[in-house]
């Protein structure tokens, strides 16, 4: 049960905690935290997840922020 509280606290956080920000930092944010799941994910099984989640977070917002310039210069905010 504990658990279950602290997790939908962050999640709460989270979700709410993006509502103020640009489409760039939405994009650039959730880029990040894509990457740094995937990465866990790949680390995991080669042995390392923090190094995995570390790599996964830069390549995610470098692919979060190429992708809003892409959105950017298609004419989309």
């Amino acid at each position: 049960m504990k658990k279950t509280m602290v997790l939908v606290m962050v999640v709460a956080l989270l979700v709410g905690g993006c509502s103020g920000m640009s489409p760039t930092e939405q994009r650039v944010l959730s880029g990040t935290a894509i990457g740094a799941s995937g990465g866990a994910l790949i680390g995991w099984a080669a042995g390392s997840p923090a190094a995995g989640a570390a790599i996964g977070a830069g390549a995610g917002a470098l692919g979060g922020f190429l992708y809003d310039r892409y959105e950017k210069s298609q004419g989309r905010p």
